[in-house]
């Protein structure tokens, strides 16, 4: 799976050592210096952005073979001891895979009562102090230092953890969500609470796992100066600050953001919007757009379409193309019949291929990605809920020609004269950018102000139907819901 670290990939990082340490450094040192220099510069891209300047190309092009080594090959059973030493005296301690601490630890009657401070409190975050057990922990606070005591304040402190690093809304209520978040295995629950222990920092250690996106602040905000009358509006707020600690608290230095209800596209540096880009998404339904954190690894340029079945075979498009040659060749069409009777059909990259000028390469188990569409006077449409699930975007030859410069793939020349050549080129990024496909009927809208947007896919009735449950505990992190792979039937709309 995408992005779940399961036994094989535990096996993988056990056995490859010291090697795979040294070449997972390298390539965070490169990344880190391709994220400090990507602004600044004096190159251009579409739309006036100043971007890195020219890098060369990291294209699908042959490489040369490698010179064979000139020193003596070592025996079989040294090379295995190179690679695989022996642990004797020093076992390898794999980074996070030290025991955690322990989930019930002393708690001293200041940082107890701190704690019950943290509590009463915690509505700020669109938390509910009934939710962590106060009144026993009250309660075991006024008879003094104790087993007792000890046993509540962890079990309080350990479930706000979970609540305010992992959000409080179970998976079950969180519709079409696919998204795993770092966090848990990043800032580990005994390990905070050891930390907030032993520094007497109950509230700051609790404070490190707020989003650091500034649209948690701004909602935080916007739930403080909200009357507690206005029910409704407040119980949005905080479903939607709750959304934002489904995601990893920061989301990375240069990502792709999307919001599906406000049918926009972000690409943000540093938490800053550098260009919006206005979005189709999918139809209410089976094809609604999935929540998803993916990385774009490439960009295609002048890309194929490989045509589904639901119309190769269900509308007659393959019997259409093998009978009508011409016809087939002036829609770029190309079609072919197996042994088996088995036709499939791809459309040729031209004007009028239904993917556009540009895909973004973002494999995901659901098939959805971001394209550019033909039919961009859909663009204009106020309500842009219409595609088969998979991600239209204006200007798609700008963001594209803008990721390939940023993610270091191809200089701004070589980006424009594989767009224009009419070609099929895939372009890999050096450096990859995280893309989100987020869901927030309350957030700051692109011009900065705090906005409401239409419930499209009805997928707030569950998280807000969870505020008024008690939280539920020993919860799982995992998505629950049906992966409903994408047929992107980009004909119709």
């Amino acid at each position: 799976m995408r992005h779940k670290k399961g036994l094989e990939s535990i096996f993988m990082t056990q056995f490859a050592g010291r090697l795979a340490c040294g070449i997972a450094a390298a390539a965070l040192l490169a990344g880190s210096a391709i994220a400090q220099s990507d602004l600044g510069r004096e190159d251009m891209v579409p739309g006036g952005q100043q971007y890195g300047g020219p890098q060369p190309a990291q294209l699908e092009r042959p490489q040369p073979a490698p010179t064979p080594a000139q020193t003596p090959s070592p025996r079989p059973s040294e090379a295995f001891d190179a690679a695989f030493p022996r642990m004797v005296s020093e076992p390898v301690v794999q980074g996070g895979m030290e025991l955690p601490a322990p989930l019930v630890q002393p708690w001293t009657i200041a940082n107890a009562t701190k704690l019950v401070a943290v509590i009463e409190g915690i509505g700020a975050e669109g938390l509910d102090p009934a939710d962590y057990d106060l009144q026993p922990l009250k309660v075991a606070l006024a008879s003094g230092p104790s087993e007792e005591l000890d046993a509540l304040a962890s079990q309080s402190f350990v479930w706000l953890v979970e609540d305010l690093r992992d959000g409080r809304t179970p998976m079950d209520a969180r519709e079409q969500w696919f998204v795993v978040d770092p966090d848990r295995d990043l800032l580990r629950t005994g390990d905070l609470l050891a930390e907030a222990v032993a520094s007497g920092d109950i509230a700051g250690t609790l404070a490190k796992l707020h989003p650091t996106h500034p649209d948690y602040a701004r909602l935080r905000e916007e739930l403080a100066k909200t009357p507690e009358s206005d029910a409704a509006k407040r119980k949005l707020i905080r479903a939607n600050m709750d959304r934002w600690r489904w995601l990893a608290r920061d989301l990375g230095p240069q990502y792709l953001i999307t919001n599906v209800p406000e049918f926009q596209l972000r690409l943000t540096v540093k938490d800053r919007i550098i260009s919006t880009y206005r979005t189709i998404v999918g139809k209410p339904g089976r094809t609604a757009t999935p929540q998803l954190a993916e990385m774009v690894e490439g960009v295609v340029f002048n890309p194929t379409w490989t045509v589904p079945q639901s119309i190769v075979k269900g509308e007659g498009l393959g019997a259409k193309v093998l009978a009508n040659p011409a016809w087939a060749r002036r829609n770029g069409y190309v079609g072919k019949r197996g042994a088996d009777g088995y036709i499939s059909v791809v459309q040729q990259p031209g004007p009028g291929n239904s993917l556009g000028q540009m895909k973004l390469e973002m494999p995901n188990p659901h098939a959805i990605f971001f394209h550019d569409t033909p039919s961009r006077h859909l663009f204009a449409s106020e309500v842009r809920a219409l595609s088969h699930g998979c991600i239209r975007t204006e200007r798609a030859l700008e963001l594209a020609i803008t990721m390939a410069i940023l993610g270091k793939g191809a200089t701004k020349e070589e980006a424009v004269a594989i767009s224009t050549s009419g070609k099929y080129t895939k372009v890999m990024l050096e450096k990859q950018f995280p893309a989100y496909i987020t869901y927030f009927t309350m957030a700051s809208d692109i011009n900065g102000e705090m906005a409401t947007f239409k419930d499209i896919y009805n997928r707030d009735a569950p998280v807000l139907a969870s505020l008024d449950k008690p939280r539920v505990r020993n919860r799982s992190n995992l998505p629950t819901d049906e992966v409903i792979v994408i047929e992107d039937d980009l004909q119709d709309s």
